[in-house]
């Protein structure tokens, strides 16, 4: 199966996505992202980039996008797991791991969605500590949180001091 992979400018800094031949998307990459034999190809990502552009412009709340993650059965059912997290609430790793089905596996949770290969699209940023604070994310606390505020989870005007001891308010589902 042949993949294209393309990277932009975004509002929260320079994303790459691959896709496969039939358009669904296996990865969504903080940073300008190379893979050998994987060809670029701005067209085959153009309906991921639009949805992502809308999303960050406060102008999408859900995406309508086929998407392929690849790993093992535990982590996608996590990575699915994490679409059932609505925009604007947040989920801790335990809710999480109850809500996938593995009550109690809530630190394997945490290596699962640490380990997202479509963050944002799969929303990795809406899972916090059990004591609301941010914790990790592969894109960056400040990235973390600048999500979390367009969503209206974390006000905007704590996001250039947010860190990993910063807490959301009460959204925990």
């Amino acid at each position: 199966m042949t993949h294209w992979i393309g990277s932009f400018d975004s509002s929260i800094g320079v994303l790459s996505v691959v896709v496969d031949d039939g358009g669904a998307v296996k990865q969504l990459h903080f940073g300008k992202l190379r893979i050998d034999g994987v060809h670029e190809d701005a067209t085959a990502i153009a309906p991921v980039r639009a949805q992502l552009e809308e999303y960050l412009a406060g102008e999408r709340r859900e995406f309508d996008l086929e998407l392929a993650p690849e790993g093992t059965e535990f982590q996608r059912a996590v990575w699915y797991g994490l679409l059932t997290i609505p925009f604007g609430q947040t989920a801790s790793y335990g809710q999480l791991a109850e809500r996938v089905g593995y009550a109690g596996a809530f630190r394997a949770v945490g290596a699962a969605n640490g380990a997202n290969p479509i963050a944002v699209i799969m929303p990795c940023h809406r899972v916090v500590g059990s004591d609301g604070r941010l914790t990790g994310f592969g894109g960056g606390i400040p990235i973390k949180a600048a999500l979390l505020a367009l969503e209206g989870v974390l006000p905007r005007d704590m996001v250039a001091v947010a860190d990993k001891r910063t807490r959301v308010g009460a959204t925990l589902l």
